[in-house]
Formats: structure tokens, C-alpha cells, sequence
């Protein structure tokens, strides 16, 4: 490949010196440079030019492996092919090392061995050594006497310490010779090479050619050479950029790419190290060492791990080496930060993790902090040192804070493994458990068995016993979890008031999650005065939680809303808490118990956001379907199943464990609403353990089913299955709770299956509770009360469900009613006030992707005749027309159902210029309300709209 680019001026030198060579004028050149900056291939094209000449190329090789070899590079030249015969046999009888003494002045090279770092021969050499660089160079001289000669030693910083002595010997004869000496070395200002370029330059016949890397044209136009101009112009710029202008380390990578062409990414550290061990093991291990501790560390810190030899001097010139070669950035720092692995990947097994061991150690002695102590144990996979648990536990602990829960589960891993006490290592298990069921809770699972014998041998604490006990209800196993509780209840007894209480707020909120199972159970009973004492190690988030499932038990979620409010501003400082995600969704509970549906849809979605940045896929998972049943609440079904299906996404099924009740049945109901009724049987096929029909989850999956079975017509299946969900209830003691309206749906299938005694019933059971008042209660069975009901009565209770769902925010359910009045009023024959309605109604339903009961109001449109503006819609002298035409427009929209911020939204107004603008069309058209207002508004909006 050529690859001898912005090297002309190098060649053009010399070939000048090589002419004053012939003329009998020897000269001596020293070719430097960073590493992989293109010494050898100059050295081989010059050779080659002067080959051409008739010129004699000798050539040698300098090796950091055989620096110990006396005489050795002296001994290549002596023997290299092409001398005259006559002169041949004399110089190799002269280079033998077998006739040297051991030479003097033994120096001693640097720790960093291979860096370029070379021996120091400034001690006077022994007699033999100096009399055979005497006759060797004087039969070098008279073989070039004959033939003149080109003699090329490459990398002699590696050369052996007699070989030094023969060249230096050699230089000092050259100037009346017809030789040419060209040398290449490294550009390091090591001290020794400093010393030996020095000595060799100070001669008036010796020159220097320093090298630099590749400009970036140049760069280009070698990897065009080495690709092709059409694959250049896609990968060259990359290539170039993280090569740094070094030809050897652009050779690499157009090796790399060409042997994997497919990688969108250039390999920079494969390439990198091909350099590196050109450079010789000291320079890989510096490289190394830093890919250990870091790019920022000190030079100081590099040195010390390398080994009580290695100085901070020599580390920081080998950084400098890379640096100027370009293999490292102008900061010093690896390319790419995939790099640093590949260079470790370089070693051997033991030897990484003896380099991580030993980083570990020297950051722990250091005052370094646990995270940086941690990370290298949990590289090397092991933690043999005293210190190193305890390091291993801190460092989670801070990553735990930190929401790095990936980071705390590999630390709490290794402790685990390397505890030496049996209290320790079930501590440790779980911490674990904790950690990894943010990640995933089917993970965590395989700890229940372990920490349950724990618990048992008393191995861990209260609050640690507490939450396994929450961990093995969510995976369905309930009569080990009641097991778990009812040992701590005997042993904690009366000796621990603190600790019954915290028992006593599981038991309570048992009794709202879990009713199945906490039934006939008897709540620890406390001292008036302990009440609200709270155990030291337990989490306060428990009794916030046991507190909101007490509100939500007794029926009282209205009274509760200020604690779940500030239970849910408080949520984003705790999210390492273990309760504290069960607090929250009790509070998200509450306030939709308490009809602030609305309010719960702006928390959840706070909640999910912050969950989502900071990357916790459990958390993520309950937000979501927490918020998704906010949505459904609202009468917003696609954002539902949106949701629901997010949270089974960003949890699996099997990791949901009996909760997956939750997003399962709020995305059947979601999708049985949009019509999307194959896709909500298939759910419906999902295997749900009978576990699950112990808990609060389960009902919502039945009261769903039933839901579904009543939007296909399967009436008898629904109103079974809505049956079996007051059935449930009232096993529990949860009748007076409200968690779901199963009298009202089952009054609604009791209709369907034209049992209308049945039906009223059920409905006014259902007005007769103490939560019958709340809007989004009082709203359905008003309108269901108004169908089983005598026809003269549905107008006014018709009348009130609209302001009631209106209220609640329920578009959904005002969809229906709003249908069901439209009907009325065509019966009486108002089709004027029919068709108003029914358009608010098909608006919303369509804005809503209510898909069947769209259908169902096109259906109703046919049956009015309802094709265009009739006659009976025409204008009123001095009504519409008396509008302004601001005025028209919102009323227009207010007619097809949009809310004043909705109004304001699309107009590019305040919703307080909407309510001015509403107050006045009321004034001038007479009504009182928005629903009086009259349906031929709506052909105004397609004349200004």
C-alpha cells in the first residue's frame, strides 16, 4: 500500500546526504519521531532509491528482547548478506562476540522497559571491547572503500549497550568514508537517549530528520490510497479523526475496516493496541494502568500502581509519547472510550485482575470514595480484603441514592459473596433483593426462600422481615408471606411497642391490598399512648401507606386527600425507600376514590416522568398503570391502553407477579371501549394465578372481564362476573369502600338482559352508600336509575348525570348520557334539542376514540333524519344573530362539547376571555347553560372556522 506521504523534503535530505557520501564524504543521519510516525518506511524507500544507485544496504533491526546480547546489532551488520567476498569472512571473524571481555560501565536501564528508555554507555569500555570496535570499523571502512555503503539501524534506544560503543566508534571515522549511517529512534526526551542523540549529533557530519504526523489532506489521502476514493468519502473523515494523523495507527484501522467492513464504527482499539506492542510492553502497561484508575489520573497514581520502580516522570514522558504520536488525544486521553477495554482485554485473566486488586487497595488507602474503591472489586469479581465489604455496601448504598440501581446490584453481589458472617451475608441478600427488584422483580424473586430462612433464624431486623413480606404477596405466595408476619408478631409480642406497630400497619394495610388473605386476621391492638410510636429501622413510608389504606378500608378517601397529596409531594425524595412506592399509589388511590381523577392524572404522570429519567423500570411500570387508570377514569380510553401496555412493556407479565391485574384489566376496559374487542379477549387468555383473586388486583381483572363481556353482549357472563366482584367485597368487609361500582355495572347487564327490577334495585343500593354523592359515583346510576325508571322521571335525572359526569370529567360516561338524553328528547319529538345533543355526543366520543358508542350515535343520527341543517334549525330573528362573531366561535365550540380550556387553547385566548364570551351569548340567547345553547350555532362555526 503507499503510504510515504509529506515525506518528499525528508527524502530529497537524504538523497543530498547520500551524494556527499559518494563523493567520499561520510555522513551519519538520526531519523526521529513519535511512534508510528513512519521511521521504517522511510528507511525502506530510501534503501530501495539507494539500491538503484549501486549503493551496498545494510540493514539492522534493534529488539528490546535482545539488549542483553553483547555485540549483537554490531554482529547483523558483520554479517549481512552483500559484502564483498574478500571482506565478508573478515568482518564476521571480528563481530563475534565470543572474543569480547564483558564490557564495563554496566548500565542500567529504566524501570519502564521497552519505552524507548536505552542503556547509558557513558562508562569507558573494556580493552577487548574497545579494540573490536576498532578493527571492526576499520574493515567496515575498507569494505566501503570498494563498494560504497548505505547502513540503515533502526530503534536504537533497543540497542545493546557494546553495539552502542561500535557505533558511536563508527561515527567519530565517518567523514573522509563512503559511508552513510542513517539511525531512527524515538522523539522521547527519555534522559539516556537524550544523552546517546546528543553524543551522536555533535558531530559536524551529523544530521537530524525529525518526522510529525500526518496533516489531516495527508491523513485522508491514505486512507483514500488503502479504501478507495468512494469509501474514503463516507469512512476517511472518521478514520482520520480518531487516528490522530499517525500512518502506523491509519494502516491499522484501514486493515480493520477492510477486514470488517460491516462495523459502523472505526476499531480503534484493536488498531491502538497493534501500535502499543510496537512501542513494547512498558508503554502498554502505562496505557493499561491508566485505563484502570481512569482518564483523569494523576500521573503520580499511574506510577504507584505500576510498581514502587515506576517514577511519575516516566509515566507523564510516556503520556507525552502518545500524545505527540497522536495514539492518545491532545488531553492525553484514549479516543474512544470503548478503547480502555480492549487494551485491559490485553491481558491475561490473573494478571486484570491483579491490576484491579491492586487499584482497589491503593484507592482504599488513598481516602478515595467507596464508589471508586467499589468499582475496581467489582472489576476484578473479587474482594478478598477486610476492608472491601464494607467498601462494596457504602458504595451501593451511594449508588442506591445516586438511582444507579444497576451499579448497586453488582456491588451488593460481590459483598454478598465475600461476607464472612452469616447476619451479614442475609443483610446483604437483601439489600440485593431491593436493588435488583427496581430492575426487575422476577430477578429478586430467587432471594425470597433464602431471606424467609433468614427471618426465621433471626439473621435480619423488623423493617428487613416487613418488606420481604411485601415481596412474597406480589408474587402470589401468601401463606409464606402470613407465615412471615405471624412469627414476627410472636416474636415481637408486647416487648416492642415500637415494633407492633409497624406490624400493625402491615396488617392494616393487608387488609385493603390483600383482604383475601387478611381476613379473620386480628390486628395487633397498641396502648393509646404508643400509637404513634415508630421502630428506629422502620421505614416511616409504612405507616403513611398502612394510614391511606385505613382511609380507603373505611370508606373515607374524601377525608384522606390532604395526607395523599402531601404523601405525593414528598414522593420524589424517597424513591430509595421501600414503602415508599406503595404510599404513593395508595395516595394516587385515594384521590381517585375521592373523585379527584383529574388530580391523579397530573401526579402519576409527575411520578412516571421522574421514574422514567431516572431509569427504574419497576417504578416506571406502577406509574404508568397507575396513570393509566387516571386516564380511563377521565373517559380517556387510547391514553389507557397506551399506558397499560407501556407498563406491561417496561415490565414483563411474569415480573408483575399477581399485580399484573392492574395494567391487564385497565388496558381490557381501555380497548373493549375503543372497540377493540379481539385485541381485550387475548388479554383475557393471559394466565392469572388464583392468588391474584386474594387481592385487590385480581378484582380490578374481574371487574374488567366484566366489563368486557358486557360491551361484546354477553350479558349473563358480565353480570356474573360483576356479582362475584360485590360478592368478593362483601367476603372481605370491603363493601363500604368503593373500589369498584360493581351495582351499578351489574344494574347496567340486569337492563341488558331487560330486567328492569333487578336493575333499580341495584341502583339504589348504589344511592343509598355513604360515597353515593361523589360525582363519578352518582353520575352512572342516575343515568342507569333514569332506564329503569319511569319514563317521567328521565328528564330531570337525565338532566342532573350531565352536570354530575360533566363534574367528574368522565367523558366517557358523559357520552352515554348525553346519548341517552338525545333519545329522550327525540321521543318527545324536540328533534331540534335531539340533534344538539347527539352532536356534543358524537364529538366527544370521536375526540374520546370511542369507537362503538360512535357507531351507535351514527346509528341514532340516521334514525333522526339528520343530513344537513333542517328546518326546524334555522335562526331566530334577534338570537344568533346578535352575536359578535368572537362570540359565535366559542359558542360554537361550546356546543360541540369543548371545555372552556380547550376553547382557549384552540383560539389562542385565556380561558377567563372564554367565560366573558360565554356570559354574554347566554345574556343575549336567553339560557342559563351551555347545553340550552341553541344547534345552529355549530353551522356558524363552519362559516367562520
Amino acid at each position: 500500500m503507499p503510504s510515504l506521504l509529506e515525506r518528499d523534503a525528508h527524502i530529497d535530505r537524504l538523497d543530498h546526504l547520500l551524494a556527499e557520501c559518494l563523493g567520499r564524504a561520510g555522513r551519519v543521519a538520526l531519523v526521529d519521531g513519535p511512534l508510528g510516525s513512519g521511521k521504517s518506511e522511510l528507511l525502506r524507500v530510501f534503501a530501495a532509491r539507494a539500491a538503484e544507485r549501486g549503493v551496498l544496504v545494510v540493514g539492522a533491526s534493534c529488539s528490546a528482547q535482545e539488549r542483553d546480547l553483547p555485540f549483537g546489532i554490531a554482529d547483523r551488520i558483520a554479517h549481512s548478506p552483500g559484502w564483498p567476498a574478500r571482506h565478508a569472512e573478515r568482518l564476521a571473524a571480528l563481530a563475534d562476540p565470543a572474543v569480547l571481555a564483558h564490557p564495563s560501565g554496566s548500565a542500567a536501564g529504566t524501570a519502564l522497559d521497552g519505552t524507548g528508555a536505552t542503556a547509558d554507555p557513558t562508562g569507558p569500555p573494556s580493552p577487548p571491547l574497545l579494540r573490536a570496535c576498532r578493527d571492526l570499523t576499520t574493515a567496515l571502512l575498507a569494505a566501503a572503500a570498494d563498494t560504497p555503503v548505505l547502513l540503515c539501524v533502526e530503534d536504537i534506544g533497543h540497542a545493546d549497550e557494546a553495539s552502542l560503543h561500535f557505533l558511536r566508534h563508527l561515527v567519530r571515522h565517518l567523514p573522509q568514508s563512503r559511508v552513510l549511517l542513517v539511525l531512527t529512534d524515538g522523539s522521547t526526551p527519555w534522559p539516556a537517549r537524550r544523552r546517546l542523540h546528543a553524543e551522536l549529533l555533535r558531530h559536524p557530519h551529523a544530521h537530524r530528520l525529525t518526522l510529525t504526523p500526518l496533516s489531516r489532506a495527508g491523513a485522508l489521502r491514505l486512507v483514500a490510497e488503502g479504501l478507495g476514493e468512494e469509501d474514503a468519502r463516507h469512512r476517511g473523515p472518521g478514520l482520520v479523526d480518531v487516528a490522530g494523523g499517525n500512518p502506523l495507527l491509519l494502516h491499522a484501522l484501514v486493515d480493520e475496516h477492510l477486514d470488517r467492513a460491516d462495523e459502523p464504527e472505526p476499531r480503534y482499539g484493536p488498531a491502538l493496541l497493534s501500535c502499543l506492542h510496537r512501542a513494547g510492553p512498558g508503554v502498554l502497561r502505562v496505557v493499561q494502568a491508566r485505563a484502570v484508575l481512569g482518564e483523569e489520573a494523576p500521573d503520580e497514581d499511574v506510577a504507584r500502581l505500576l510498581g514502587e520502580r515506576e517514577s511519575a516522570e516516566a509515566v507523564a514522558r510516556v503520556r507525552a509519547a502518545l500524545t505527540a504520536a497522536g495514539l492518545l488525544d491532545g488531553e492525553g486521553r484514549l479516543r474512544t472510550a470503548a478503547a480502555g477495554a480492549d487494551v485491559l482485554e490485553d491481558l491475561a485473566p490473573h494478571e486484570r485482575t491483579d491490576l484491579r486488586l491492586r487499584a482497589a487497595q491503593l484507592a482504599h488507602e488513598s481516602g478515595s470514595p467507596a464508589a471508586e474503591v467499589a468499582r475496581h472489586l467489582v472489576e476484578a469479581g473479587r474482594a478478598p480484603a477486610p476492608w472491601a465489604v464494607a467498601a462494596l455496601a457504602g458504595a451501593a448504598e451511594h449508588a442506591l441514592l445516586d438511582h444507579r440501581h444497576g451499579t448497586a446490584v453488582a456491588c451488593l453481589r460481590l459483598a454478598r459473596q465475600e461476607a464472612a458472617e452469616e447476619n451479614e451475608r442475609a443483610v446483604l441478600r437483601h439489600r440485593l433483593a431491593q436493588a435488583e427488584w427496581q430492575l426487575n422483580p422476577s430477578a429478586a424473586a430467587r432471594h425470597l426462600v433464602p431471606l424467609t430462612a433468614a427471618v426465621r433464624a433471626g439473621h435480619l431486623g423488623l423493617a428487613e422481615a416487613l418488606v420481604l413480606v411485601r415481596y412474597l404477596l406480589w408474587h402470589g405466595r401468601g401463606e409464606e408471606a402470613l407465615g412471615v408476619l405471624d412469627l414476627l408478631r410472636a416474636r415481637t409480642g408486647t416487648a416492642s411497642p415500637a415494633g407492633t406497630g409497624a406490624l400493625r400497619d402491615v396488617e392494616t394495610w393487608l387488609a385493603y391490598t390483600h383482604p383475601g388473605l387478611a381476613r379473620g386476621r386480628r390486628v395487633p391492638a397498641l396502648p393509646a399512648d404508643l400509637r404513634h410510636a415508630v421502630a428506629p429501622d422502620v421505614d416511616p413510608h409504612l405507616r403513611a401507606a398502612a394510614a391511606l389504606a385505613g382511609a380507603l378500608t373505611r370508606g373515607r378517601a374524601a377525608d384522606a386527600v390532604d395526607r395523599a397529596q402531601q404523601v405525593l409531594n414528598d414522593a420524589h425524595l424517597h424513591g430509595r425507600t421501600p414503602w415508599a412506592e406503595e404510599a404513593a399509589l395508595l395516595a394516587l388511590r385515594v384521590l381517585l376514590e375521592a373523585g379527584r381523577a383529574d388530580t391523579a392524572a397530573v401526579w402519576s404522570q409527575r411520578l412516571l416522568g421522574t421514574a422514567a429519567r431516572r431509569g427504574i423500570p419497576t417504578a416506571t411500570a406502577l406509574y404508568s398503570a397507575a396513570h393509566a387508570e387516571a386516564a380511563l377514569r377521565l373517559g380517556e380510553p387510547t391514553t389507557a391502553a397506551e399506558h397499560s401496555r407501556a407498563a406491561l412493556t417496561h415490565l414483563s407479565p411474569t415480573a408483575w407477579g399477581i399485580a399484573v391485574g392492574l395494567p391487564l384489566g385497565t388496558l381490557i376496559v381501555a380497548e373493549s371501549r375503543t372497540g377493540e374487542h379481539r385485541s381485550a379477549a387475548k388479554h383475557l387468555t393471559h394466565a392469572v394465578g388464583e392468588a391474584m383473586f386474594q387481592s385487590l388486583y385480581g378484582l380490578h381483572y374481574l371487574f374488567a372481564r366484566g366489563e368486557h363481556y358486557l360491551a361484546t353482549r354477553h350479558g349473563h357472563a358480565a353480570l356474573a362476573d360483576f356479582l362475584s366482584c360485590g360478592e368478593l367485597l362483601r367476603t372481605w368487609g370491603l363493601d363500604g369502600a368503593g373500589v369498584v361500582p360493581w351495582r351499578t355495572q351489574a344494574a347496567d347487564a340486569w337492563l341488558r338482559l331487560d330486567n328492569r327490577d333487578r336493575a333499580w334495585r341495584l341502583i339504589h343500593e348504589q344511592l343509598s352508600r355513604a360515597d353515593a354523592d361523589l360525582p363519578h359515583n352518582r353520575g352512572p346510576a342516575l343515568r342507569l336509575l333514569a332506564a329503569a325508571g319511569p319514563a317521567g322521571r328521565r328528564g330531570p335525572l337525565l338532566t342532573e348525570a350531565v352536570d354530575l359526569t360533566e363534574a367528574s370529567g368522565d367523558r366517557y360516561e358523559q357520552v352515554r348520557v348525553l346519548t341517552d338524553l338525545s333519545r329522550l328528547h327525540q321521543g318527545a319529538g324536540n328533534k331540534r334539542r335531539a340533534r344538539l345533543l347527539l352532536r356534543q355526543a358524537l364529538h366527544m366520543a370521536n375526540m374520546c376514540a370511542l369507537g362503538p358508542l360512535a357507531q351507535e350515535l351514527l346509528s341514532v343520527s340516521a334514525d333522526l333524519g339528520e343530513s344537513g341543517p333542517a328546518a326546524d334549525e334555522a335562526p331566530e330573528p334577534g338570537g344568533v344573530g346578535a352575536l359578535t362573531e368572537s362570540e359565535r366561535r366559542v359558542a360554537s365550540l361550546a356546543v360541540l362539547g369543548y371545555t372552556n380550556r380547550e376553547i382557549a387553547g384552540r383560539l389562542y385566548v385565556t380561558a377567563s376571555t372564554v367565560e366573558q364570551h360565554l356570559t354574554r351569548v347566554y345574556r343575549k340567547l336567553g339560557v342559563r347553560r351551555r347545553k340550552d345553547l341553541p344547534a345552529d350555532l355549530r353551522a356558524g362555526l363552519r362559516k367562520t372556522g
